[in-house]
């Protein structure tokens, strides 16, 4: 297994949740799936490699548009995330990540940016006993525009205090890459460290 490396330019670090820091990808598929069928919709793996890292109301929109269903998008995006809870059981760290946490705290700021709940994502760190390790997390309640726009990881610095271009980002997902990319931080994709697993 390859150890993640912090970038001598990095000042601040930002982590996303899902698939980062946690193995959650599996759980969430299977809530999507578990939901979504009853619609007739089939969600494979790929359709939920495109969309992930976006919040569940606007996954369901867009496969609204996709499949020409008539779900309600908000109602039926929060039964998906409470099928989601139902399984956080489930979830298990991503190892290079979690050492890498561990490794620099105190050392360096860091904090957490991610598409989810405020809720949600703050029992998925206390599941996985990481919740100590961070004062800052930004989730889908705290900005106007979701990854791939870089609001998320901005806010991100801004509460930290640290310019944004010594900021290094761990992400998974392409959308998160690009909003990395796009605020102008180090970005570092971490699926190249570990199997990602979908669980099917």
């Amino acid at each position: 297994m390859k150890t993640l490396k912090v970038d001598p330019r990095a000042k601040a670090l930002i982590f996303d949740l899902d698939g980062t820091i946690a193995d959650t990808m599996p759980v969430h598929f299977h809530a999507y799936n578990k939901v979504v069928a009853e619609y007739g919709i089939n969600f494979t793996p790929e359709l939920f490699k495109r969309y992930a890292g976006i919040p569940a109301g606007q996954t369901i929109q867009i496969l609204n548009d996709k499949f020409g269903a008539n779900m309600d998008h908000e109602e039926v995006g929060q039964v998906k995330e409470l099928e989601y809870e139902k399984l956080m059981h489930q979830i298990k760290p991503v190892k290079p990540v979690v050492d890498l946490i561990k490794k620099y705290n105190g050392v360096l700021p860091m904090s957490v940016g991610t598409g989810g709940h405020h809720r949600l994502a703050w029992k998925t760190l206390e599941i996985l006993g990481l919740d100590k390790y961070f004062d800052i997390l930004v989730a889908m309640e705290d900005v106007t525009h979701y990854k791939p726009h870089p609001e998320t990881f901005l806010r991100c610095a801004e509460k930290m205090n640290v310019d944004p271009q010594y900021c290094q980002v761990f992400e998974d997902g392409a959308l998160g890459l690009q909003a990395a990319r796009s605020a102008g931080m180090i970005p570092v994709d971490v699926t190249e460290y570990y199997t990602v697993t979908i669980g099917i």
